[in-house]
């Protein structure tokens, strides 16, 4: 399955969040899309499909194809309590640092700038969006004009944005750093992560 590229907005109303970034379509059209769309919040969901739609929020904020998924799911199993490990490999993914950091206004702008090459890791243009990040990592923005031009742009469009106690961001060096793994507070799912596990576990 390829990286979805389609109507963003009805994506966010069939889940009822913004899965995108800030969106007005929550507000001018609070039910899901479709023909039936006011009346399909009546319908009561099986307990799978309400499982399946916790995994499918969670992919479609990451921007996470399904097979990764799948890895991040049997890295997090692997590690230990299975829940609040997927949300810290899925938060310390690069382009989601680059989000958080205040570089892009969303994850997609994030995930093109690595992906184009305007982002180094410990002093190394990394153009990986999945790269894992790891405490000490410093995240900063190429030496070309045109990336330094982009990030201060988007800076900003993100100066209210609060950056997260777990990065330590220089926003006049246009530098960032891993300062420790965040806590399942600090990233504030937007799912119950335990749904998913139990999704997984059938």
């Amino acid at each position: 399955m390829a990286r979805y590229t389609g109507p963003r907005d009805k994506v966010s109303r069939r889940f009822g969040v913004a899965l995108f970034g800030s969106t007005k379509a929550l507000e001018k059209r609070p039910f899901p899309p479709g023909q039936h769309g006011m009346r399909a919040g009546r319908k009561k969901k099986s307990d799978y499909g309400v499982m399946l739609a916790e995994k499918q929020k969670l992919r479609f904020q990451y921007g996470v194809l399904e097979g990764q998924f799948r890895k991040y799911y049997a890295e997090a199993r692997r590690r230990g309590i299975t829940g609040d490990i997927l949300l810290q490999l899925l938060e310390l993914r690069l382009d989601n640092v680059v989000y958080r950091l205040g570089f892009s206004n969303t994850r997609a702008g994030a995930r093109q700038l690595v992906s184009h090459g305007h982002i180094t890791v410990n002093g190394k243009k990394t153009n990986i969006a999945s790269y894992s990040c790891r405490p000490g990592d410093v995240i900063a923005v190429g030496g070309k004009a045109s990336s330094q031009q982009l990030v201060t742009r988007s800076l900003d469009l993100t100066q209210a944005t609060v950056v997260p106690d777990w990065l330590e961001c220089d926003r006049d060096k246009l530098t960032g750093k891993i300062a420790r793994v965040p806590s399942k507070e600090e990233i504030a799912p937007i799912v119950n992560e335990q749904l998913i596990v139990e999704f997984y576990s059938r």
